[in-house]
């Protein structure tokens, strides 16, 4: 990740107060031990049945090692994430945030090749304060080593 790349970058999340909250990956996760994995898009198949399910599924078990904020990221509004969330009334850990604007999709992975416009590969990071210790990135169309399994694995 390029820290000066992505500290600039605005993400937008509804809060439990279903206020709009706009911030920098900084200022949600710094000092903590977290995971971001990135969607494609949002309602999408895989993303929507596996990919975002097996987070939740396994959010207290994450929890319990220690992490602190499990971010679901994708190039989609804060609104249209606001409305998937609600498909998850079960979820209590994995926040959906917006990257509207793309900038952290671009600084760190981008799927426009495979003419799906700027779309994030799908992958899953764990970082800690920041640092980046474990990237499980998929190649794209696949739904292999992204997922909360294997990120569980390495916490």
């Amino acid at each position: 990740m390029c820290p000066s790349i992505l500290s600039r970058a605005t993400l937008s999340y509804f809060n439990e107060q279903d206020q709009l909250q706009n911030v920098s990956i900084h200022s949600l996760a710094k000092g903590k031990k977290f995971i971001l994995f990135a969607v494609p898009g949002a309602f999408t198949p895989t993303c929507s049945m596996k990919h975002v399910p097996g987070f939740i599924e396994k959010s207290e078990e994450l929890i319990s090692k220690g992490v602190s904020e499990i971010l679901c990221i994708s190039v989609n509004d804060p609104f249209l994430m606001k409305a998937w969330a609600k498909n998850y009334p079960d979820n209590k850990h994995v926040k959906f945030i917006a990257d509207g604007s793309c900038k952290y999709t671009q600084a760190l992975l981008d799927l426009s090749e495979k003419g799906h416009g700027t779309r994030s590969k799908r992958f899953s990071l764990l970082v800690d304060d920041l640092k980046v210790t474990v990237a499980n990135i998929e190649s794209a169309g696949e739904f292999i080593v992204s997922g909360a399994d294997e990120i569980l694995k390495a916490v």
